[in-house]
């Protein structure tokens, strides 16, 4: 019986490390976001500087600031539930 368990154990170990290794050449969930953020900014930032030269309008400047916002709001509100977490992990009893 300890074969028969021990063989299906190993199996379904295998079969679960296969499905939550990461895909081969494309970035992980927080990569994206972290490559998307800095977009937002590198985008909003390039816009800013073309509205002060006279290559963007008004609108063009507002939206991107108004996306940088978001972004950086974003950012801050998942970096505080992380310190929250794990605030709350320090508090477990052991």
């Amino acid at each position: 019986m300890g074969i028969s368990s021990t063989s299906f154990a190993a199996r379904a170990y295998q079969s679960a490390q296969s499905s939550t290794a990461p895909n081969a050449g494309q970035p992980s969930a927080p990569e994206r976001v972290a490559k998307d953020f800095f977009r937002i900014l590198q985008e909003g930032e390039a816009t800013a500087l073309a509205s002060m030269s006279g290559g963007a309008d008004s609108q063009a400047l507002v939206e991107a600031l108004a996306a940088s916002e978001l972004a950086v709001e974003t950012a801050v509100t998942v970096r505080d539930r992380v310190v929250e977490a794990y605030n709350e992990i320090l508090r477990m009893p052991v």
